[in-house]
């Protein structure tokens, strides 16, 4: 086996996929139903992450919030992409003036700490799952708008899209069939490495209280909701913050394969 570490990676998040999608078939229980009398009990075969305060398994809930944390963030990627990808396709085409303008507003961007601007966005569009994702999403505009524009100057001077030209294609059909085809190969690697961001971001702000309301299990809450047994019943943080980790860290090993193969092409 070549690369392992690939291979483990795409299985993890093929386990966050179905768990996201189908949390039963991992977990069958239910994420709200506790026990008081088995409350705080450390990882064992009955309970593999231990259970909370209130008696409830921590791995059902880990399991039930994956997919409020992960479709979170599929949906800021996704805002981030669409908006991204077209601010760098027109920058990169329109021309000279179009480019300053939408550049230094990207620039702007840029300057502020993206988790500052995650929050800005949230207090102006309010609490929950979506709205964090929104914020999230539009943090990360910046970065993807930058690498698509420069991957679109790139592409345009290329052999083959003068030699469209040279045969009468029209620019729109240039656009669409052999600039931004040849250009979104490093956005898509770009695409998942902000997909671990937006993990940890969505986690980082549901841990500060800006995500879904308790009892929801959201990875950040978990991890927020185990500050005060830290001493007693470390799994309650230190579980769901591994699951964090993991999770971050196998995206950004997607993305280097990604931008390996593609920056291999170029």
């Amino acid at each position: 086996m070549r690369r392992p570490g690939l291979v483990l990676a795409v299985l993890w998040l093929v386990v966050l996929a179905v768990a996201a999608f189908a949390p039963a078939v991992l977990a069958p229980g239910d994420p709200l139903d506790g026990v008081p009398a088995e409350k705080l009990t450390g990882p064992s075969g009955a309970h593999w992450f231990g259970t909370d305060q209130l008696g409830r398994d921590l791995f059902t809930r880990v399991v039930h919030g994956t997919g409020l944390t992960l479709r979170g963030a599929v949906v800021a990627v996704a805002l981030a992409l669409v908006l991204g990808s077209l601010l760098g396709l027109v920058a990169g085409t329109a021309g000279r003036v179009v480019d300053d303008v939408l550049m230094r507003g990207v620039d702007v961007l840029l300057a502020i700490p993206s988790l500052l601007l995650s929050l800005s966005v949230v207090a102006a569009l309010g609490f929950g799952t979506v709205n964090v994702a929104i914020a999230v999403g539009l943090a990360s505009v910046a970065s993807i708008a930058r690498v698509m524009r420069s991957e679109v100057l790139r592409v345009r001077g290329s052999a083959y899209v003068e030699a469209a030209y040279s045969y009468g294609a029209r620019p729109a059909g240039v656009l669409l069939r052999h600039v931004l085809p040849n250009a979104s190969g490093p956005v898509v690697a770009l695409a998942a490495l902000e997909l671990g961001g937006a993990v940890l971001a969505i986690s980082a702000l549901s841990f500060l209280g800006f995500g879904e309301p308790p009892p929801a299990p959201e990875w950040g809450a978990l991890v927020a909701g185990g500050r005060d047994y830290l001493r007693t019943a470390w799994w309650l943080t230190t579980l769901p913050g591994l699951t964090i980790a993991l999770s971050v860290l196998s995206a950004n090993t997607l993305s280097r394969a990604l931008d390996a193969r593609f920056g291999a092409h170029r």
